[in-house]
């Protein structure tokens, strides 16, 4: 597992550190060079013939298992590279050099037997001939005759895999740093430290975010689970029950993991949108009127504001004043989702759903008109529309007729239209129908049903 922190879905950056450089006395060591092959002198004599022909063959015997154990002759080394702030150094070299020391005075040879590149997460690996080297760490535009750090007596062992790190960020490093550098160190780790607990932040704010997300599917498939756990055979009052029961769980875990995400980190309109939406499924409408306001505020105050987020807030605070009777503040607020995410007829359209599902022909009706007007393309609202309206039908004393309201039969027509095999053409058709015959209006006899 590498020691440096991944990248999250929000990220903050400091400034990169500045490349600090020192010089280092370079090392000398002992090396044994291997004799490549001896060539026995012709012999005379027969009987000398035997004999040499006896000693390559116990020679060969002798050094069969010297060659089988000196076949694999390199092993492996990695590392990371670690720069003065502590944090991977994500360009540069790791050369391995061989130094040799002269047998007389004189300088040591520098031999590098492999030059290893740092990627883009400090790391270096190579393999190596088997022996005593030293690491030199140089950046991008360093010549051969400096370095930025180096390491000594790193002992490479065939067959076997090495770690060694280059850490610029130890103390005797540090130490020799000039003063004005170790303060620019001091203060880049200090912004270095800040940005690494907000990632941790963000990282347990993504978290939640993606357990919000799953908890809002729940709740949208709260009913078809209830179905699913009690079986076909259930009463249609125990998959009501099983499905608020679910829907409750499921919000407040949102509104507790958005509790707690709101004050970590209160500059987040997403965290104040996902809490609101679980205050509204909770019913607790106070406290969701509050927290949209402030999704409101807080895009609209922002460089980019987000048309979707304040669609959603809008149509949030309209569901809300919806369920508390408030009809004229809910058609603002519907009217306001709808110009800050146009095209806003979807949100037109939930009000009249919502309207409908509260019994509330006259809001239900008129909403769906607006949505009519913002879209008359889609069939749903002219059925909301008709729907609304017909529960103000009434029956003709004298000939037995339905009489709809006005507007209501159009209504219904057109959504025949647009949507001739739709889920409620059914239901729309059977509505028409009684309304074009006669009824006998003597007792026992069939009464138009009031569609809610």
């Amino acid at each position: 597992m590498s020691r440096f922190p991944r990248r999250g879905s929000l990220v903050f950056r400091g400034n990169r550190p500045q490349r600090f450089y020192r010089c280092a006395w370079l090392a000398t060591y002992d090396f044994f060079e291997r004799a490549d092959c001896v060539v026995p002198a012709a012999p005379k004599e027969k009987k000398m013939k035997r004999n040499l022909s006896l000693w390559l063959g116990l020679l060969a015997f002798a050094l069969s298992p010297m060659l089988a154990q000196t076949s694999a002759t390199t092993g492996k080394i990695h590392g990371h590279v670690i720069n003065p702030s502590g944090a991977p150094e994500t360009k540069g070299t790791v050369t391995v050099v061989l130094v040799t020391k002269p047998i007389g005075p004189g300088s040591d040879k520098l031999t590098d037997v492999a030059t290893l590149p740092v990627n883009a997460n400090g790391e270096y690996s190579g393999d190596v001939e088997h022996g005593i080297y030293k690491l030199v760490f140089r950046t991008p535009d360093m010549s051969r005759d400096r370095e930025a750090d180096h390491v000594d007596s790193v002992h490479i062992v065939a067959g076997q895999d090495m770690v060694q790190d280059l850490d610029m960020s130890r103390k005797e490093y540090i130490d020799q740093l000039p003063s004005d550098q170790r303060k620019q160190l001091e203060d880049l780790k200090k912004k270095n430290g800040d940005a690494i607990k907000a990632n941790a932040v963000i990282k347990t704010l993504n978290a939640d975010l993606k357990t919000c997300e799953q908890d809002f599917k729940d709740v949208d498939a709260a009913r078809q689970t209830a179905v699913q756990t009690l079986g076909a055979t259930a009463s249609r009052a125990d998959i009501d029950a099983k499905e608020a029961e679910i829907r409750t769980v499921k919000y407040t875990e949102v509104e507790t993991l958005m509790l707690k995400a709101t004050v970590a980190k209160p500059d987040a309109s997403v965290l104040w949108d996902n809490l609101a939406h679980a205050q509204l499924g909770l019913k607790k409408f106070d406290e969701a009127e509050v927290n949209y306001k402030k999704v409101i505020e807080m895009d609209t105050a922002s460089k980019k504001p987000n048309p979707q987020v304040q669609g959603d807030a809008y149509s949030g605070l309209g569901e809300i004043y919806a369920r508390t009777s408030k009809v004229p503040e809910a058609n603002a607020a519907y009217d306001s989702a709808a110009k800050a995410n146009p095209p806003g007829a979807t949100y037109l359209k939930n009000e009249a759903v919502i309207f409908s599902n509260l019994g509330n022909g006259d809001a239900q009706a008129a909403a769906a008109d607006e949505a009519i007007k913002a879209d008359p393309t889609q069939a749903l609202p002219f059925y909301l529309k008709g729907q609304g309206l017909i529960q103000k039908a009434s029956i003709d004393p004298a000939t037995g007729k339905m009489i709809l309201p006005p507007g209501c039969a159009e209504a219904y027509q057109k959504y025949l239209e647009l949507a001739p095999t739709g889920i409620y053409a059914t239901d729309v058709k059977g509505i028409l129908a009684e309304a074009t015959q006669t009824h006998n209006t003597a007792f026992g006899a069939d009464k138009p049903k009031k569609k809610k």
